[in-house]
């Protein structure tokens, strides 16, 4: 997380809003190898206290989560500021972007919740692919589909604390901030500027 109080999101749900709408985290925890880490698509809790995840059951991570406390790091649009963009002089390049961590203990999901979390997940982005009909593990042969589901593992995070970095220039002034705008657009990061215009309030000062 960013030391500066102003890259905190200020709407209380900001952070939950982008880890639904994202869907994709990094979970990093420690093992007896060392520092690993695992990509995989999350379910956020309707409470927003918890999130599933699944891993192959031959990742790293998998064998030393259960009941250890992990870090799931979501992240979106990122881009470079360069300090060209800069009417003020005596700046410096930086880099914008979005990244939610949550951190608290993993436990492993029983088979039924497993499936539930695939159901959940297949659903949610079958819906949004605009799928029609959309897929069902009704389509599989119960068989195979268990064969596959017992090659991955499931994962609930009770989280413990979220720690949201929105970095969008809210410590620049406004005109500084259109600049640093049309130059992230310019250089194809058309996602980041749109976050800039819509969530990079101003909080004055340089």
């Amino acid at each position: 997380m960013h030391p500066n109080a102003a890259f905190r999101p200020a709407q209380d749900d900001l952070a939950e809003l982008l880890v639904r709408e994202i869907g994709f985290a990094a979970i990093f925890a420690g093992t007896p190898d060392g520092p690993r880490v695992a990509h995989t698509p999350v379910v956020l809790s309707e409470d927003r206290t918890a999130l599933q995840f699944h891993l192959a059951r031959g990742n790293a991570l998998t064998r030393h989560l259960d009941r250890t406390t992990a870090l799931a790091v979501v992240q979106g649009p990122d881009a470079y500021v360069s300090a060209s963009w800069y009417a003020q002089a005596d700046q410096v390049p930086t880099w914008n972007y979005v990244a939610i961590e949550m951190e608290g203990v993993a436990q492993r999901l029983d088979n039924s919740a497993l499936v539930t979390l695939l159901d959940t997940l297949s659903a949610r982005h079958e819906a949004r692919a605009g799928a029609n009909p959309p897929w069902t593990r009704a389509k599989m042969k119960p068989a195979l589909f268990g064969k596959m589901t017992g090659a991955i593992v499931g994962f609930e995070m009770r989280i413990a604390a979220w720690r949201p970095t929105i970095k969008l220039s809210q410590n620049k002034s406004i005109d500084e901030r259109e600049r640093v705008i049309a130059g992230v657009e310019a250089t194809g990061h058309g996602a980041l500027a749109q976050l800039m215009r819509h969530l990079g309030g101003d909080r004055g000062g340089a």
